[in-house]
């Protein structure tokens, strides 16, 4: 499903440049559930976004399914995310002109998928939001709005999910359940889960763990991680 090569990344602040990966390869097969752990800003959520073809690396290259994203230009990346990809960003990224039924709708009705908004529906009662499909962004709580952004990466059943602290805004039991509908959809669905957490329960239930540090990656195991 990904395979990623030597991969660079860093950005320019001020009078220095900081180094954000570097020489980074990483091959995830379709299926895998990979937990991406390490210290805030550490390039976890920088990974993601390269991944999603959100940015551009400064080398290496990136494949999704065999297709090169730098080989793409922004139209068929746009293609590629609707088609294939959730995102599930720390920041919601909602539409505040559209209801929670509109929000998660949207990515299959840009895609003209039949019977966009009953299915927008369905995917809100699976995230216990079923009685709030009619409300606008602003009149739902942070955790609210969290659970409508993880119904809109989810309703088009990706074949890729890329997931950045999706529990960081809910409840404790709200994020279990929202924890147990991605590792629900990745069974039932083959889907690649690529998540960033600081939430080690979470982390133990992938079948990996990359640890990000100092502008690299090196493989753990979940078993061994600390509580």
């Amino acid at each position: 499903m990904i395979e990623v090569t030597g991969l660079e990344m860093g950005y320019a602040m001020e009078e220095e440049s900081v180094t954000v990966l570097s020489r980074v390869h990483l091959s995830i097969a379709a299926g895998d559930r990979v937990a991406l752990v390490g210290p805030s800003g550490s390039g976890k959520t920088t990974l993601l976004l390269l991944l999603a073809g959100l940015e551009q690396p400064l080398g290496g290259t990136i494949e999704l399914d065999g297709v090169a994203l730098a080989s793409l230009d922004a139209d068929a990346l746009a293609d590629l995310r609707s088609a294939a990809v959730g995102i599930i960003f720390q920041s919601f990224h909602l539409v505040p002109s559209l209801t929670a039924v509109g929000n998660v709708a949207l990515p299959l009705e840009i895609a003209g998928a039949d019977h966009a908004r009953e299915r927008a529906r369905d995917m809100l009662g699976r995230v216990g939001l079923a009685h709030r499909g009619r409300h606008f962004p602003m009149q739902l709580s942070g955790g609210e709005q969290q659970r409508v952004a993880i119904a809109r990466a989810l309703v088009h059943r990706p074949r890729l999910v890329l997931a950045d602290e999706p529990t960081g805004n809910l409840d404790g039991r709200t994020g279990e359940r929202i924890i147990e509908l991605l590792f629900g959809l990745a069974d039932d669905h083959a889907t690649t889960l690529v998540l960033a957490t600081h939430d080690h329960h979470i982390a133990r239930r992938c079948s990996r763990v990359l640890h990000v540090a100092g502008g690299r990656l090196t493989e753990g195991t979940p078993h061994a991680l600390p509580d």
